[in-house]
């Protein structure tokens, strides 16, 4: 079952080959040895530990019942592992029970884990991302009591954003925080959609509340953020008495069965008491740190759900046995073959295999920014790529969770009619990968804040330097025999990306406001595609010299004939494959949509609500 959650050669070429890890202090114990051995125990507890609660997740599904909710009991073991192995607090410092890992290894980590079984990780995103906004913003006492226990799992964590009228608009809560003489506040009011809201994994959930204290700005400005545990905590760190956070109901969702998510009320049946993270109406800023954290998690969601598709559909393909070959003409003696020999199957893994490529790539150099920014004393240097990391962010949650989706849906198609029923785990991943465009904003809201604040961030300089990362790979590229043709079509492409990214920044600040944003979404396509093609130019960077290497030329049939003897030459002939559909075939659908864009038509703007149908 190894082979189903992820392709590990890719995985080493990524982290050892394209990407790397970089070398600091910091870091140093993190040999090529140590990090295969981590790797390897990362799929080994994926595999024989969290794979087997995929399924049961799904059907036995979280229950609530007189007011405690119970997750599926397979559960219970595999988090007991999960947090015995340290892996919630991996890239985190030691200090606080970290394993000081570099993210570019843990995110190699993360998606064998998630890729097993994403509504179990789905309880290790929240709390580590609730643990990390103690860290930031806790007071020394909030650190004390909070940090630890959350990091070792022993508690939870959530993130209580969502009203049933305020939705994406966060700015139009209702929940109250009414301040104490003792310095804490009462916390009355709603929320829904909370992720991991309440469950039996832990003795304790802390919830980071947004709220506004009573005479507060309106809107976003007017809201404060605090911590709001399910049961007390005293001061020596014990538990005390139940804090009024009530589960009032568990939704009932079209995947991800295994992960509570619930709606909690807040001091309606008694008081409920909360204390300030960080600064009085700051809540949104501070929020903004875990809601980044967030978005990185659910592209690494949908990314891990694509990967699992596409290993399972490949697998499928190559022992499904269907009709008989194109070539085989009217031969009566002709035998049918595998479905991985018809041209439109293998188009559809190809497909897969190019997207999920690109995911594995940018998301990696995703977390290897981060390792950059903790490291380097060079703060030019660190302003950068931070302002990078921002740029890449509306990318690596909305065009990846995008793209994952088509990614499992053609894993459906590859398995036939075998896919649409529950025997298989593809329709199970399609409907766990639907979520992760609505999570976290709408991948509506990644485009919105990609044309809206990204585009014009430090004036144009944080976009630049993205699309100079981009140049600087194609001007290593052009030295590079053999992929001429790719160098020339991605330059072309991120000429136009320059272009239009000046034209549709420009619309945001005129009169014309609407029409740019009603191009957000096309806009953020063309971006996930080029990305994905500077990836692509990347990898056949490195491909393409090691294939002369090792095969001694570049031609297919060549190829081909030592590829079946060679796993190497089979593998970097594979990564020119996809850098030569993605670039070929796939991204010029990204032009189509640039000249849409500059032609910009007003049709969405100017459509009324009664044109669209009657009531």
């Amino acid at each position: 079952m190894a082979q189903l959650i992820a392709d590990r050669r890719d995985v080493d070429f990524v982290l050892n080959e394209q990407i790397q890890m970089i070398e600091h202090e910091k870091f140093a114990e993190f040999n090529k040895k140590t990090c295969d051995l981590i790797i390897s125990e990362a799929r080994n507890l994926a595999i024989k530990e969290i794979l087997p609660t995929f399924k049961d997740g799904d059907e036995t599904g979280c229950t609530l019942e007189n007011g405690k909710v119970t997750v599926p009991e397979s559960f219970q073991r595999a988090w007991k592992l999960y947090c015995e192995g340290e892996w919630l607090a991996m890239c985190d410092d030691p200090e606080v029970g970290g394993q000081g890992m570099p993210k570019l290894l843990g995110s190699a980590a993360l998606e064998y884990m998630v890729g097993a079984n994403p509504s179990f990780m789905l309880y290790y995103g929240m709390t580590h991302g609730a643990a990390k906004l103690v860290e930031a913003f806790g007071t020394e006492k909030q650190k004390k009591l909070y940090m630890k226990k959350m990091f070792a799992g022993t508690w939870g964590g959530t993130m209580l954003l969502t009203e049933p009228e305020a939705g994406s608009d966060v700015g139009a809560l209702t929940t109250r925080a009414i301040k104490k003489p003792d310095g804490t506040y009462s916390i009355q009011g709603s929320k829904i959609f909370i992720s991991a809201g309440d469950h039996d994994l832990c003795d304790n959930i802390i919830h980071p509340v947004l709220a506004r204290i009573d005479g507060a700005p309106a809107g976003t400005k007017g809201i404060s953020l605090f911590l709001v545990p399910k049961y007390h905590v005293n001061d020596d760190g014990s538990l005390g008495e139940f804090n009024h956070v009530v589960c009032t109901g568990l939704e009932h969702k079209m995947g991800l069965h295994g992960n509570s998510t619930a709606s909690l009320s807040l001091g309606e049946k008694g008081e409920c008491i909360g204390t300030l993270l960080g600064e009085e109406n700051k809540g949104m800023p501070e929020m903004f740190k875990m809601m980044n954290e967030a978005r990185a998690f659910v592209g690494m969601q949908g990314f891990a759900s694509a990967s699992a598709s596409y290993m399972y559909a490949l697998e499928y393909a190559r022992t499904r046995v269907q009709g008989r070959h194109l070539l085989a003409g009217k031969d009566p003696e002709a035998k049918d073959v595998t479905i991985i020999n018809h041209p439109d199957v293998k188009r559809q893994l190809l497909n897969m295999k190019a997207y999920t490529e690109g995911m594995r790539s940018l998301i990696y150099y995703y977390g290897k920014c981060s390792d950059i920014v903790a490291t380097t004393e060079d703060e030019p240097l660190k302003q950068n790529m931070a302002a990078l990391i921002e740029v890449l962010t509306p990318i690596v949650k909305g065009y990846v969770t995008d793209k994952a989706l088509e990614v499992c849906s053609h894993g459906v198609q590859v398995y036939g009619g075998y896919g649409y029923i529950c025997e298989y785990p593809v329709e199970q991943l399609m409907r766990d990968c639907r979520i992760f465009m609505i999570y976290e904003g709408t991948n509506g809201i990644q485009a919105m804040d990609l044309i809206g604040r990204k585009l014009s961030m430090n004036k144009g300089q944080s976009f630049q330097y993205f699309m100079d990362q981009m140049k600087k790979t194609i001007d290593d590229a052009k030295n590079i025999p053999g992929i001429e043709v790719l160098v020339q079509k991605v330059t072309h492409a991120v000429s136009r990306l320059e272009d239009l990214a000046r034209i549709i920044g420009q619309r945001t600040r005129s009169e014309n406001v609407l029409n740019a944003y009603a191009f957000a979404h096309p806009f953020l396509e063309i971006t996930g595609d080029v990305t994905f093609a500077w990836m692509h130019l990347w990898r056949a960077s490195i491909a393409a010299p090691k294939l002369m290497e090792k095969a001694g030329s570049l031609e297919s049939k060549l190829i081909e004939q030592k590829a079946a003897k060679n796993k190497d030459i089979a593998f970097y002939a594979g990564q020119m494959a996809s850098a030569k559909f993605f670039i070929h075939t796939l991204l010029p659908a990204a032009y189509g949509k640039m000249d849409a864009i500059i032609e910009a038509d007003t049709c969405v703007e100017d459509i009324s609500d009664v044109c669209f149908g009657s009531k």
